[in-house]
């Protein structure tokens, strides 16, 4: 059976831990591990983390210590998956239905295991409300270039291939947005390996507005141009952020 790794990086989350525990638990397919990997909080996460670990009717491991930020938690988690694809859930983020693991493990059988599994997202607020779809949304067909225009898959929607993850770790280098060039690279590699990135067509996840890259907005910015122009080149991504002024001009 296809097995699920879900990754869970949190500091000082008390505040929106609870519904992301009570997502993953309320998930109908039993295949799946919980890594819940915590940067030593100073409030009451680990006790939360810890009495919903007693509790699990699946396994779950909960690691807490300093760490270098949410990149080097995600790294550790990482190389503790045994599942057959990594989901990174953090903190305020849940699945779309407590069916969302059943529906994308039926789409696998028979199936040779693709390089990544994707979908689309929703925007929730605070008490989990929905606010709208994504801006960004996923592509009929998903390649590495594809995020020349932009991040149009949502890292909680990515699901990527174990084995193909440990062989990608993140760059701590990147502060804010090495989620962007870590999907790029676990794409390029499967493309190595000849493998499929597989549409699910259904929204995977809801994500809660005002993450890390919000709250940084700026910084995000910069580090974004400067993993596109790596990837892409600089001519390419000057292009194609010319592009995007346009755009949003033409769309007021």
């Amino acid at each position: 059976m296809i097995s699920f790794t879900i990754i869970t990086c949190t500091y000082n989350a008390s505040k929106y831990i609870d519904r992301t525990l009570e997502s993953v638990r309320g998930q109908s397919y039993p295949h799946i591990e919980h890594f819940i990997i915590d940067g030593a909080s100073k409030d009451d996460t680990v006790k939360k983390v810890q009495t919903y670990a007693y509790d699990s009717r699946y396994p779950v491991i909960v690691k807490s210590e300093p760490d270098n930020g949410l990149y080097d938690a995600m790294n550790k988690g990482i190389q503790l998956a045994k599942g057959d694809y990594i989901i990174f859930l953090n903190a305020g983020d849940v699945f779309h239905e407590e069916d969302t693991l059943t529906c994308v493990a039926e789409k696998l059988k028979g199936k040779e295991l693709p390089g990544v599994i994707y979908g689309d997202t929703d925007i929730v607020d605070e008490k989990g409300i929905f606010i709208r779809k994504r801006r960004l949304s996923p592509p009929e067909v998903l390649s590495w270039e594809s995020f020349k225009e932009g991040m149009l898959v949502c890292h909680q929607a990515f699901y990527a291939r174990t084995d193909l993850a440990k062989q990608v770790s993140y760059n701590l280098d990147y502060k804010y947005s090495a989620d962007v060039d870590w999907c790029i690279r676990i794409m390029k590699e499967a493309e190595k390996q000849g493998l499929e990135l597989m549409n699910t067509h259904k929204t995977l996840c809801s994500f809660l507005e005002g993450g890390m890259t919000t709250q940084s907005h700026q910084a995000s910015l910069i580090e974004r141009f400067k993993i596109m122009a790596h990837h892409y080149g600089t001519f390419t991504t000057i292009r194609q952020h010319l592009w995007f002024v346009v755009r949003a001009v033409i769309k007021r």
